[in-house]
């Protein structure tokens, strides 16, 4: 297959929305470097892409990326990779429902969703922040939430990280504006996820993965002067 030369990088690429964006971008003729926390789940991914596109380039890395040790070794993996990153994809994070009055009182609970659902992020990008402003080109996304925008009764800690997840991303696209790099807010709904497993509704009641890879793809496609600053979408019967 004919493979472009420009890196695409997505955190947490194993499973949900994260493995149906490292699939769009493998069909597309794109090089990708994902990561996951599993060994075995990056290595069934690798299996399952090898099977949807032949030929297709797939660097993997076990990585927990909530521990910045981690951020810091897939981010050295990616750089070594030796292709410029086109895109980063900032999709790890981690869904724990509950009320703040209920959740640990030592703050342990905050402290683990703002390190996998925010400091992730912020710990991926600052590194691969240098090659993007040289080349003066790039898209970087974060996969935020509904709940970056809406308080949720049972939204919690994670409610709190995904609102500064939109701020962190707000801030770098005012900062990134004057360089061409672009930077886009993905906010989906309720998504047909692991996070939902075990829940007795029905599928047309979520948002595909797969819709959500193919909005990040089609935002990537604009031209260069143009930007979708954020993405907003939800199942057509509305959220949960």
């Amino acid at each position: 297959m004919q493979t472009n030369e420009k890196l695409i990088v997505v955190t947490g690429g194993s499973k949900g929305i994260g493995r149906a964006v490292v699939s769009r971008f493998l069909q597309a003729g794109y090089p990708v470097a994902t990561c996951a926390r599993s060994a075995d789940d990056l290595a069934a991914l690798t299996t399952a892409m090898e099977a949807v596109v032949p030929g297709a380039i797939l660097h993997t890395m076990p990585a927990d990326l909530s521990r910045a040790e981690d951020c810091a070794r897939f981010a050295a993996f990616v750089l070594a990779v030796g292709l410029p990153v086109e895109v980063l994809v900032n999709n790890a994070g981690a869904f724990v429902p509950g009320r703040l009055q209920d959740e640990p009182a030592d703050g342990s609970q905050l402290r683990q969703m703002l390190a996998v659902n925010l400091l992730s992020a912020y710990d991926v990008t600052l590194p691969l922040l240098p090659g993007f402003l040289a080349r003066r080109r790039g898209h970087i996304f974060t996969i935020c939430s509904t709940a970056s925008i809406t308080a949720y009764p049972n939204g919690g800690s994670y409610g709190i990280a995904k609102h500064a997840l939109l701020g962190f991303t707000k801030n770098l696209r005012e900062e990134l504006k004057p360089s061409g790099v672009r930077v886009t807010a993905v906010l989906p709904g309720p998504t047909l996820t692991a996070s939902w497993e075990g829940i007795d509704l029905p599928a047309d009641r979520f948002v595909k993965s797969e819709d959500v890879a193919e909005a990040v793809f089609g935002a990537y496609s604009l031209s260069p002067q143009a930007v979708i600053e954020e993405l907003l979408i939800r199942p057509q019967l509305g959220d949960l």
